[in-house]
Parts: C-alpha cells; sequence; structure tokens
C-alpha cells in the first residue's frame, strides 16, 4: 500500500474514519486475560481481527505495551491478569554501565512473539493499514535508568543518557525494520517520556534520536506515526514537528485547538478523547458529548483525525467505544 496517497486521501475526505488505539479491549471480546493477550501471537492477532470486525476504524493498532523494549534489554517486568505489564527498578546508572549495557537481538524475549502477532495479523485484516507499536528512544531510555531519573540525568549525566540513547535507537530501528519485513503499513511510536522535557532538552535528548529512526524506516509504503501524551507537547512542537514525522498523535492533557494552530496542514494531527475518563469511566451519553465537541472544534482542520488520547485501557467499556464511533458516524452525518 502507498502510505503517503493513503494520507493525501486521509486529508482530503470530507468524511474522516477514526485510528484510535484501540487494541487492549479485545480482551474481552475473546473471553480472555491480559496477560493472555501479551502472552499469545495468535491471541494478539485474533484480537485485532476482532475489533477490525466490530468497528470501522480507519486502521488496525496493535498493542501500545512499552515494556516489551525495555524487557528486551533485561529491565524487570511486572505482569498481571487486567492490567497492561509495566517495568520496575533500573538497568544503568553509570556512563560505565551505560556502556557495557549489550544492544539485544530483536527477536529475543517477547520482541519476537510481537513481530509474528503482526505478521499474523495482517494476513486476517486487509481492508485497512496495519500498525505495530513501539516505544521511542527517550521513553526506552528512561524505563532502563528509571522514568523519575531520566530527566535529571539529562543535566547531570548527559553523556550516559546520550550512550544509552544510541543504544536504544540502534535496537528500535531494527525493531522497526522487523515489523516492516513481517508485513506491517507502519508503527506508532510512542515518546510519553519526553512530556516532561524543556524545548532545549526535548531538542537534545529526543529529537535526534526520533528523526534518525523517522529517516531510516518510514518510506513510501511504511509510515512513523509520532505520539506524545505529554502536557508539554505544545510547548516541543517545533522539535516534535523536526522529527520528519508525517501523522502526531497527541494526548487529551493538551488542548487540540491550539496545538492545531500549530502544525503545518500537511501533517496529520490524530487525537484526543480521553481513554481514563471517557472509554474507561465515561458513559454512551459522555463519550458522544465529548466527540461530537471535539469534532466541532477541530473538523475544521482538514489534517484533524479524531482519535483516543493514547492507548484505550483494557478494560474500557465497549458501549463506550461503540458509542465514540456511533458519535462520529452522527456528526458527520449531519454534515452532508
Amino acid at each position: 500500500m502507498n502510505m503517503y496517497k493513503w494520507l493525501e486521501e486521509l486529508k482530503n475526505s470530507p468524511i474522516k474514519k477514526s485510528m484510535p488505539i484501540l487494541s487492549f479491549p479485545g480482551v474481552q471480546l475473546m473471553g480472555i486475560t491480559v496477560k493472555d493477550l501479551i502472552s499469545s501471537a495468535e491471541n494478539q492477532a485474533r484480537a485485532m481481527q476482532l475489533i477490525s470486525e466490530r468497528v470501522p476504524s480507519l486502521a488496525s493498532v496493535s498493542l501500545m505495551d512499552l515494556s516489551v523494549e525495555a524487557e528486551c534489554f533485561g529491565a524487570e517486568t511486572v505482569f498481571s491478569d487486567n492490567e497492561v505489564p509495566t517495568v520496575t527498578g533500573r538497568l544503568v546508572t553509570s556512563l560505565q554501565q551505560a556502556q557495557e549495557l549489550a544492544v539485544p537481538k530483536v527477536g529475543e524475549k517477547r520482541t519476537g512473539l510481537y513481530i509474528n502477532a503482526i505478521e499474523r495479523a495482517v494476513k486476517l485484516i486487509t481492508d485497512r493499514p496495519v500498525f505495530a507499536g513501539v516505544i521511542g528512544s527517550f521513553s526506552l531510555a528512561g524505563r532502563l535508568v528509571d522514568v523519575t531519573e531520566a530527566m535529571i540525568y539529562c543535566y547531570e549525566e548527559p553523556e550516559m543518557m546520550k550512550t544509552v540513547l544510541e543504544k536504544c535507537t540502534d535496537f528500535l530501528i531494527d525493531y522497526i525494520a522487523a515489523y516492516k519485513k513481517a508485513g506491517a503499513n507502519g508503527v506508532v511510536i510512542a515518546e510519553p517520556l519526553t512530556g516532561l522535557l524543556s524545548p532545549d532538552l526535548a531538542a537534545e535528548f529526543s529529537e535526534p534520536y526520533i528523526s534518525r529512526i523517522i529517516s531510516t524506516c518510514q518510506s513510501e509504503d511504511f509510515l512513523v506515526l509520532y505520539h506524545n501524551f505529554g502536557n508539554s507537547a505544545i510547548s516541543i512542537i517545533d522539535s516534535i514537528l523536526r522529527t520528519g514525522a508525517k501523522v502526531l498523535h497527541f494526548g487529551n492533557a493538551i488542548d487540540m485547538r491550539e496545538m492545531l494552530k500549530h502544525v503545518p496542514e500537511d501533517i496529520v494531527v490524530m487525537g484526543n478523547i480521553d481513554p481514563a475518563g471517557e472509554f474507561r469511566n465515561g458513559t454512551p451519553e459522555s463519550m458522544n458529548k465529548a466527540v461530537k465537541t471535539l469534532l466541532a472544534d477541530c473538523s475544521v482542520y482538514k489534517n484533524f483525525v479524531i482519535s483516543s488520547g493514547c492507548d484505550i485501557p483494557p478494560a474500557s467499556k465497549w458501549e463506550n467505544i461503540d458509542a465514540y464511533f456511533n458519535a462520529i458516524e452522527e456528526f458527520y452525518a449531519g454534515k452532508m
């Protein structure tokens, strides 16, 4: 599929389908646990298929599991039946440890399983693009040095941080290449930890590494979508734009109307219905209002595509997810 053409058609379409980051609620459709989902390529592909059959999404998006890559490096990961896995502890606390940190081979730990899931999914889902999910360089580095310490290290141990960032980026380029080989039409690269950084730090510790990933991996048949759900995304938008991403996806912590003022119309902007507040804990009525309000505010921009603000939690109510898509359909029907 020519993904550049796909983007142009999307921007020029008066009625735009949505592309929420919707995968984990598939456990409810299958009657399995989150642990069952993350442990089986077959389950992941089947969940993506069932979701694509249920909702008229613009694309199918795989699991946004931000523990996979850190676990592959050796980070301790905590699993549970009902929650997305989390990383604990730290692997790197000094420059020497950073220099000694081994870059794992793609396919180790659960990375091979997730690649296989995409390989299966693209054979099951043929009516829309399929995107894999990966973590960004700074967000991965943060999980290796400790998320709460990452910003401090940018000031106090910049050489250590950059050493880790280089290794994370090398790994991610290879990992994304494996997804491309498996048949994915692109990846959603999540760089949420960059939301903690000032514009200057974002330009130094995130931008160059994401730019290298995008310039290396993005092509006519493969898109790299940039995702940041931090509340400082607007303040670092110039740095984000310089990464070369053709699609930007933002969380509900920002004012999407304000963000759209800062983004050129040739860049697609997606977001930002609250995953917890609406998908997980809202009602069909509150969802209907939230969707129509956001579309009324932002659909005047031809490059805006409504989406969830981030990954939709596993226990989100399907009545709210269905209400989300129904509200989009109703909004555009009223415009015709």
